[in-house]
């Protein structure tokens, strides 16, 4: 089935158009007696004049045609109204149409060819109805496009799963004639979106004048059907991407500024704080290398002796005491100011030059004020067991660093004591439950602070006006004394 055949007289005519175009009528060559002398225009083989059932005028070979690509072709009823529907389309935008035309070399053919009257341009409409790759279609409009040949693909299939690999339109035949349905777009609000239907003509009307052309879109295609690489739109719409996307490289680039700006305030608003936090802690551990130096000085002689030695035989300060030394290369020993509140309730951990180096075992009830100072710098040693109870009670109550707790965590028992062998004589004395309980030592070593300073008391069986205003705390086991007491010496 052929649209064009070459008649020895009249030349090229086609049988899409009402006058063969060459002012002829239709009965000149169909059902002619004699036979109209027409021949393919490819391989010069005999062509007759027919027309089918539903009234479609065409050529055809006649018995015993060539290997010919017009008589391989084979293509469909609908496959050649779509190119009458483009041919026609074509000539009412303006445009000079011809089809099915081959190239110079053979290399492509055009199932309408539209050029501008004027010879500037030329443009291959091809209607494609059957199923083709996407690299057979890229591969076949290349071939134009190195002739300076533009093209365009149609179909009026319902989903072509080429379309916008390269130019191309799906058509709908609706019942104000063949419309373009999809690969029309235009630009608004940030995004493309699928312009109004029109007709072919208008279409081809707006690429002939350059109105409309191909664009690879790269914003969002909020389209209904699917994403296309390729579509068709007008030059303002793609000035319009352009300028939105400039706008939106800006609106990042200043967010990305703004963002650099918060985080150096934040940075420097860190390092200001870190640097007070410094300040404070070191005034707070000033103060608590004091406060150890003056239990020591109060605690000299045989009872700060004893007192230290039981403060060894605590549950995990021995253990506590070999990883600073081994993990941190300190040696430090138990404090004397076990009971002074900045410990939080913990054992102090003194270097050897007795500055506070760590302690175990705080509580996190007791961690507030000038004990949260100290703390908050200092590296707190705790079983597995307490460190999670510790971490999250601080949490809770937001008692919590801006830098974290510098916790490390140990064994329940002494590494130079297992926990099955038997302490020491001196270790038996009876201990309150954990830093901060009732005292239950049946010989307790009381001490009070009062207005700042420490000062010795003793137990007593009446409550005197200094034991009801303050609270006496064991030196032994460090928790607090909740009986009658008296100071022995102002």
């Amino acid at each position: 089935m052929a649209f064009r055949a070459v008649h020895a007289e009249w030349g090229t005519v086609f049988a899409h158009l009402p006058d063969l175009g060459c002012g002829q009528a239709w009965e000149a060559v169909w059902k002619a007696r004699p036979a109209a002398p027409i021949a393919c225009a490819e391989c010069r083989h005999p062509m007759h004049a027919k027309t089918s059932y539903s009234g479609l005028r065409f050529f055809a070979h006649a018995p015993y045609a060539p290997d010919c690509e017009i008589a391989r072709q084979g293509e469909s009823e609908a496959h050649h109204l779509l190119k009458l529907e483009l041919a026609s389309a074509a000539r009412d935008a303006g445009a000079h149409a011809e089809l099915e035309v081959r190239a110079p070399d053979g290399s492509w053919r055009a199932d309408v060819l539209a050029a501008d009257p004027a010879g500037t341009w030329r443009m291959a409409l091809e209607a494609q109805l059957s199923p083709i790759t996407a690299a057979d279609i890229t591969a076949r409009t290349e071939r134009m496009r190195e002739d300076g040949v533009t093209s365009c693909w149609f179909s009026d299939r319902p989903r072509p799963p080429w379309l916008g690999t390269v130019p191309s339109l799906r058509l709908a035949t609706t019942e104000n004639g063949v419309l373009v349905a999809e690969g029309l777009v235009k630009f608004a609000q940030g995004a493309w979106a699928a312009a109004p239907q029109v007709p072919v003509a208008d279409f081809l009307r707006w690429v002939f004048s350059t109105k409309v052309a191909p664009h690879a879109p790269r914003c969002h295609l909020s389209y209904p059907q699917r994403q296309l690489a390729q579509v068709w739109t007008a030059p303002q719409y793609t000035a319009a991407e352009d300028t939105f996307l400039a706008e939106e490289e800006k609106r990042q680039r200043e967010r990305e500024e703004q963002r650099a700006r918060y985080m150096a305030k934040a940075a420097k608003k860190r390092a200001d704080t870190d640097q007070k936090n410094a300040v404070s802690r070191q005034a707070a551990l000033k103060r608590a290398t004091a406060a150890e130096r003056d239990a020591r000085r109060l605690n000299r002689g045989p009872a700060g002796e004893r007192w230290q030695a039981q403060l060894m035989t605590r549950q995990g300060v021995q253990q506590a005491l070999d990883h600073l030394a081994r993990e941190h290369g300190i040696a430090a020993t138990t404090g004397l100011s076990i009971t002074d509140h900045r410990w939080a309730g913990g054992t102090p951990l003194i270097g050897e030059d007795g500055v506070p180096v760590a302690v175990f075992t705080p509580e996190s009830r007791l961690v507030n004020g000038e004990a949260f100072r100290l703390l908050a710098g200092m590296l707190l040693f705790a079983t597995i067991k307490d460190k999670k109870r510790f971490d999250r009670n601080t949490r809770s109550c937001r008692r919590v660093p801006i830098d974290g707790w510098k916790m490390e965590h140990t064994e329940a028992t002494s590494a130079a004591e297992p926990a099955k062998q038997p302490r020491p004589k001196a270790a038996a004395v009876p201990r309150c439950r954990r830093a901060g309980g009732p005292c239950a030592c049946p010989a307790p070593e009381l001490t009070v602070t009062i207005s700042g300073h420490p000062h010795p008391a003793e137990p007593c069986e009446h409550v005197t006006p200094a034991a009801a205003i303050y609270t006496a705390t064991c030196r032994t086991c460090g928790g607090a004394y909740d009986k009658p007491w008296r100071r022995t010496r102002h």
